[in-house]
């Protein structure tokens, strides 16, 4: 069949189906585009070909397109994905950001970036960045840093090996990551006869590793062993629907459960083996737990340092065993490794750790740390008990929300906030974008994660947890959102600049500089912005509300409502924080300084230094 090179590439994305409980679908869920001379021409006329097999959304900004196919693909439990396209030049550029969250995160996210001609002959085009020394680069190879599979399309052939080399790539539990095509505007049009085999329907399924059996004995045995055993289940655990599976095999040898950020939601509030959030936006319940446990079983979590408390959270004799599809993940911090899939691994461990039960004198420990800290998380999120806070704010949304919305939030101080305070109510509810701590995440992926959510559970919300600072960098798609029906409710919290910042630079000994808008060079007498109006503007219905009271019952008027609602309403910067239950985290500065308050930080920092694990 003569084709061109773009009209091949969209072909072959339609007839990719995976099996979805039971159902075949689609395997890319449409995409995201931006148009520009780099791909409006060749590449648009293909994707308007096949409009009703991959339905096509246009945003505002590159970056936010890309992070919209995240919170989608996050949805989604990876097993669908979208792409995101853009013109040559800055449209591109712009998605290295969102590029390097997928990657972070290990999530599929298809890139398909226009480039310069690959005939050079009218070089140098409009937006091309020309390199003296090498004219076969292009701005393009600034994501090979932040991708998983790259690949630039010189001849229309190379797409019959490199297109489902990236399919594979993102559907690989161990490599999963974005994938990036570079497609020359020339080349796009240029046709070839390409095999009709290349377009017949192909059904995906995603492997499942099934781990070494002597990695599993080695396992087993350590684990049986254990005199205060303590399972951290990571996002992971979520990806390979193994959060019946890793309750199940906690229940069985009654084994506290602590939860990572990307864990979040893996066990419902109340459960008696459930102890929390661990690390550094954690629970005491759950970093007392890990400085006590002797062996640690890590399943689906690559033990990032909020997670680990910069490696000071646990016992310097602990032993770990990690679960997780990737090597690289499963072998850190010399982990006992079993690589495989997290529901084949735990599948594999349970038959071999036979009987083996953890006391229950440790498990009384486990329920009396989780009941002291529920009792503080009572009192933190109690409307009165200080200025208006991050805590209440999650706490009156954890109230009066239903079980199966969905939570999103990324970056700042939200992360931590939502982490240790809300009371997880279903499983697989809660999307905490903090594995690249990326702001504007929160409602660019809320919008990707709505997509999803509506086509199976259009009954539930969608629900963004977002800062002045975050929402002032990426706001836009609450446009798209509006344009597209896609109902959000988002709620700002206005604390007036960038808070958490400016309270690890308090902490740290250093006095308050361009973090919070009163402490930046201004040439005006600082003042707020008012996100109702702008909402409004954006086609939102808003509105401010100044009390705990009120938040409640202008949520309940927006889950009434048919288009996106925004709430915001101002929060303390300085005394609403979350106090307890955080280890400690490594942070850098300075040697020397004037400032005697930093070298007394410096001296705190280089104590805590010496309970770092230092990789055994």
């Amino acid at each position: 069949m003569k084709l061109t090179m773009a009209q091949a590439l969209v072909r072959h994305l339609a007839n990719q189906f995976i099996e979805m409980d039971g159902e075949r679908k689609r395997l890319c869920g449409g995409g995201f585009a931006i148009f520009g001379h780099g791909n409006v021409i060749c590449l648009g006329e293909a994707l308007y070909n096949h409009r009703e097999e991959l339905p096509l959304w246009r945003g505002q900004n590159e970056q936010s397109m890309a992070m919209a196919a995240i919170g989608f693909a996050k949805q989604k439990l990876r097993r669908q994905f979208m792409f995101a396209t853009s013109s040559a030049g800055p449209g591109s550029t712009n998605m290295v950001t969102s590029a390097a969250i997928a990657h972070a995160n290990r999530l599929p996210l298809l890139l398909l970036c226009g480039d310069t001609f690959s005939t050079r002959l009218p070089d140098p085009v409009l937006q091309q960045v020309e390199h003296f020394h090498n004219p076969t680069i292009s701005v393009n190879e600034a994501f090979q840093p932040v991708t998983r599979y790259w690949d630039r399309i010189t001849h229309p052939a190379q797409l019959i090996q490199s297109l489902p080399q990236a399919i594979a790539t993102m559907l690989d539990p161990a490599d999963c990551g974005p994938a990036l095509l570079s497609l020359p505007q020339d080349v796009q049009g240029w046709t070839y006869d390409y095999p009709l085999a290349f377009f017949e329907p192909k059904t995906h399924r995603i492997r499942r590793a099934v781990p070494d059996s002597e990695e599993v004995a080695a396992a087993a045995e350590l684990l049986k062993a254990a005199q205060r055993p303590l399972i951290i289940a990571g996002g992971g655990v979520q990806y390979s629907r193994a959060t019946a599976d890793v309750t199940a095999f906690a229940e069985a040898h009654n084994i506290p459960v602590v939860e990572t950020i990307a864990g979040r939601a893996n066990m419902v509030f109340g459960h008696p083996l459930n102890c929390g959030p661990i690390g550094v936006t954690g629970s005491n319940s759950a970093n007392n737990l890990a400085k006590a446990a002797d062996v640690i079983l890590a399943v689906g979590t690559r033990l990032q340092d909020f997670t680990t408390g910069s490696w000071s959270a646990f016992a310097s004799d602990a032993k770990f065993i990690a679960i997780n599809a990737a090597r690289y993940d499963a072998g850190k911090h010399l982990s006992l490794p079993v690589v495989g899939d997290a529901k084949r691994g735990i599948e594999a461990l349970e038959k071999a750790v036979g009987d083996y039960r953890a006391s229950e004198t440790w498990t009384d420990i486990a329920k009396r740390e989780t009941a002291a800290w529920n009792n503080y998380v009572d009192d933190n999120v109690r409307p009165g008990n200080r200025p208006m806070s991050y805590a209440q704010v999650v706490g009156a949304i954890n109230e009066v929300c239903d079980p199966r919305d969905r939570i999103v939030t990324a970056a700042g101080g939200l992360p931590a906030e939502v982490a240790v305070n809300w009371r997880t109510k279903d499983i697989g509810t809660v999307d905490i974008e903090f594995g690249y701590s990326c702001m504007g995440y929160e409602i660019a992926g809320a919008w990707g994660a709505r997509i999803a959510q509506e086509q199976t559970e259009p009954d539930a919300q969608t629900i963004v947890f977002v800062g002045d600072g975050s929402y002032l960098l990426l706001n836009s798609d609450i446009y798209s959102s509006v344009l597209s029906g896609k109902k959000l409710i988002i709620v700002v919290c206005d604390n007036g600049g960038f808070a958490v910042i400016n309270k690890l630079q308090n902490g740290t000994g250093n006095l308050s500089f361009n973090n919070l808008i009163k402490d930046c060079k201004l040439e005006v007498e600082p003042f707020a912005v008012d996100f109702e109006m702008h909402a409004q503007a954006m086609g939102a219905t808003a509105e401010t509300v100044t009390s705990i009271d009120g938040l409640k019952e202008a949520f309940g008027r927006a889950k009434a409502a048919s288009q996106t609602y925004v709430i915001s309403l101002k929060v303390d910067p300085f005394e609403g924080w979350t106090q307890e239950g955080h280890t400690w985290w490594e942070t850098g500065i300075p040697h020397v300084s004037d400032r005697e308050e930093i070298n007394r930080a410096r001296a705190v920092i280089d104590e805590a230094r010496q309970s770092q694990r230092k990789g055994v």
